[in-house]
């Protein structure tokens, strides 16, 4: 797979912009803030339907618009397909594929499969559970793009629930003594059922799909790190202990898509602690509160990783998901947002053996020297000009490249 074509209008930094591509390597140059990485970022929503740097999509569209646009050509096995996207301001956005109308934005997903690696992937071991969390979601719904309608149910149904608990906490604590309290009670148990069919589903497919990423996580790992200690992954559910130990470690033998088996579990688990929920007016079990854990050795990556640790298990991940996507088949992209320069010379070297082997790689990078000699194919460059309508990015013109040290040729494509 690979990308053959992309461009954008008034997203980020760059009022347009298109540019041809070709598999291999492609580096934009640039320094920092002069918009390289928004290329990327917008290949990325594409992919994904979400940036890596920001939750919300108001941030994307160039300052003073109320519209942003990004659009790519993807070529796969040899058949092509045209995806855009329009990101609005206050409505709903809207997709195409092959200049047809979407019904929905997520039609898209599956179609350019990517995996990004940028220096905020550091959160991946240090920040909290809903990075990891988002990292096996959006990994989930890359190879299973249907997965994305499962997700937004159960975002929809917990939105509902958490609601009612907050607006009818004084019926719910009276109960059954009262008529709101127990119309409140029949409301929350109908709640309970949606989210626990909709969260076993989605439980049982991250549960499945650690069981398949762990041992190329682990493997990477081992091959980035050597002296380290092994690197494992295990899944902390908020269903707590009702749920046998191989659900939770992929070491053991994989288990069975029981999802009636889940639901139970999670009706049970809701009935459990339902005074809680009502006394603090907040959804207390569900997906929405579990934790991917990254352990090295017995103990966890986060708090006891040093920082090269840290960033070897960010990058095992990435290089875990990118095994299992081309296990699936197809190579996805592979992008390198700037993450050279903070890597030592052993990451440095196992990421351009992978990369390397790429149908397609995207890299950025602040200066050519960053970038691995085995890695240097076509090179953009990428600065920033003044113009009527503020500071805008702009592409320069392709260059091949052949002499590391030779100067970028001027020009703006697009």
């Amino acid at each position: 797979m690979y990308v053959r074509s992309f461009s954008l209008r008034d997203f980020r930094s760059w009022r347009a912009v298109s540019v041809d591509l070709t598999p291999g390597a492609t580096v934009f140059v640039g320094r920092n803030g002069h918009g390289k990485t928004n290329l990327l970022e917008a290949l990325g929503y594409l992919s994904t339907l979400s940036s890596h740097r920001v939750s919300s999509d108001a941030p994307l569209l160039r300052a003073g618009t109320t519209r942003a646009f990004a659009g790519a050509l993807v070529v796969n096995n040899g058949r092509e397909l045209g995806i855009d996207i329009e990101i609005n301001d206050g409505r709903q956005n809207r997709a195409r594929i092959n200049q047809s109308p979407a019904r929905r934005p997520r039609e898209l997903l599956g179609i350019l499969r990517t995996v990004l690696f940028a220096p905020e992937d550091l959160s991946l071991v240090r920040g909290d559970p809903g990075d990891r969390r988002r990292f096996l979601d959006e990994l989930l719904t890359t190879r299973f793009p249907r997965l994305s309608g499962v997700r937004a149910d159960y975002d929809k149904v917990l939105r509902q629930r958490s609601a009612l608990l907050k607006t009818a906490g004084g019926a719910l604590r009276r109960g059954s003594r009262s008529s709101d309290g127990a119309s409140a009670l029949a409301t929350l148990d109908v709640w309970d059922g949606h989210l626990a069919a909709h969260g076993a589903e989605l439980l049982a497919a991250r549960i499945s799909l650690l069981h398949e990423l762990a041992p190329h996580v682990a493997e990477a790992y081992r091959a980035i790190a050597p002296e380290s200690r092994p690197a494992s992954l295990h899944y902390r559910s908020s269903l707590g202990d009702a749920l046998p130990p191989e659900f939770a470690d992929p070491a053991r033998p994989p288990i069975p898509d029981d999802r009636e088996f889940l639901e139970t579990v999670f009706l049970h688990r809701l009935a459990e602690v339902r005074s809680r929920e009502i006394e603090r007016g907040v959804c207390l079990v569900g997906p929405h509160r579990d934790d991917l854990e990254l352990m090295l050795g017995s103990e966890p990556a986060k708090g006891y990783a040093s920082h090269g640790e840290s960033w070897s298990f960010a990058l095992a991940l990435r290089l875990g998901a990118f095994a299992l996507l081309r296990a699936d088949g197809t190579d996805p992209v592979l992008m390198l947002d700037d993450v050279f320069a903070e890597l030592d010379r052993r990451r440095r070297a196992a990421l351009a053996e992978v990369a390397a082997g790429a149908e397609q790689v995207l890299i950025t990078a602040a200066v050519p020297e960053d970038v691995p000699g085995e890695l240097r194919g076509a090179r953009f460059p990428v600065h920033v000009e003044d113009g009527p309508d503020g500071r805008t990015s702009v592409l320069g013109s392709v260059q091949r490249e052949t002499d590391p040290s030779a100067d970028p040729v001027p020009g703006e494509v697009g």
